[in-house]
């Protein structure tokens, strides 16, 4: 399991890498959120269905989930919100949490109802499809972004 995880998270990040800050905060008319909203978002979203965040996880500031769950938006935002450097840091540390979790516990049935799956094995799963569905998104959001340059 943890190959294609790392696979897809590695490719998350190099693209995340290869960004400048006013393209990640660039918000076309087509889309509702910004590639910078994208980035936290799959970070608080596979913290949250897999470890718990932010009531069982403090490996980040519980703020984030204001910012980055779903039904959030950058026009939304204080003033202050993390800088993609430091989305990588915690993506990358994530990864490792996530490569440490053992085969039982993605056998372990979830302790919730969440779109019919029955297992974290099979949430993490959906967690690989929810991150690559991003990661196209931010692609066609960063062609967008150029373009208008």
């Amino acid at each position: 399991m943890s190959h294609l995880f790392n696979f897809t998270r590695n490719a998350f990040l190099s693209f995340v890498k290869d960004l400048d800050e006013k393209t990640a905060d660039y918000k076309g008319e087509a889309f509702n959120n910004t590639i910078h909203w994208h980035v936290g978002h799959v970070l608080v979203t596979a913290e949250g269905l897999l470890l718990g965040y932010p009531k069982q996880s403090a490996n980040f500031s519980a703020k984030y989930n204001d910012l980055f769950a779903s039904g959030t938006k950058p026009a939304d935002w204080p003033s202050e919100v993390p800088e993609l450097s430091e989305l990588v840091k915690l993506l990358e540390e994530q990864e490792t949490r996530i490569n440490e979790l053992s085969d039982d516990f993605f056998k372990q049935e979830l302790p919730f109802d969440f779109m019919n799956l029955k297992t974290y094995g099979e949430l993490f799963d959906m967690l690989l499809h929810h991150e690559n569905e991003h990661l196209g998104k931010m692609k066609a959001m960063k062609q967008v972004a150029n373009a208008g340059k």
